[in-house]
């Protein structure tokens, strides 16, 4: 196909996508192949916290009453999905680079509760996902502009602080930018 793998790279939706699904959102894309690619937005927070959800999984609740849930993406709303640090590693746990895992499994969960989970991870309701050259097309008709992924971005950055910071990474104000973006 010749396009480089997007894995680790954060995708923040053009602002053509104003009032789409995607509007106003940035990604980061856990795993890019010759099938498609996976995702998580990591800038959508549900009104769950991270204590009412391990309560559903009757785990310890030993979290920053703060923490809250995200919506990761459109597919697969029910499941959950963690990315976090590799120092914290379950039978579920898939290696993405960058020493990230990303993990869906209770046992992730039972360990975040107790408060000896890994050191930096986020928690995320479904993913978003892109089937063959899904992706390369939406990147073609200018859907997205890929920013490379930082933790800090990742796990430090507040949630509405998280697109301001990956295209200032890119040297861009990104409230300056016309939803009008064409081909020269």
């Amino acid at each position: 196909m010749g396009l480089s793998s997007l894995q680790h790279q954060l995708l923040l939706a053009m602002p053509n996508q104003a009032g789409t699904y995607f509007g106003n959102t940035l990604t980061y894309i856990c795993d890019h192949n010759d099938q498609g690619a996976l995702g998580l937005m990591i800038n959508r927070p549900t009104d769950i916290t991270l204590t009412e959800f391990l309560l559903q999984f009757d785990c310890a609740t030993n979290v920053a009453a703060d923490l809250v849930v995200l919506e990761g993406g459109p597919v697969q709303q029910e499941r959950g999905f963690v990315l976090h640090s590799t120092d914290v590693q379950t039978t579920g746990s898939t290696p993405i680079g960058n020493d990230l895992l990303l993990t869906a499994s209770r046992e992730i969960l039972e360990i975040i509760g107790t408060g000896d989970g890994p050191k930096h991870f986020m928690v995320a309701l479904g993913y978003a996902g892109w089937g063959e050259g899904q992706l390369e097309h939406e990147l073609a008709n200018n859907a997205w502009l890929t920013v490379p992924a930082s933790n800090e971005i990742l796990f430090d950055t507040p949630f509405d602080q998280r697109i301001d910071s990956a295209a200032k990474s890119l040297g861009i104000d990104f409230q300056l930018m016309s939803p009008h973006l064409g081909h020269a």
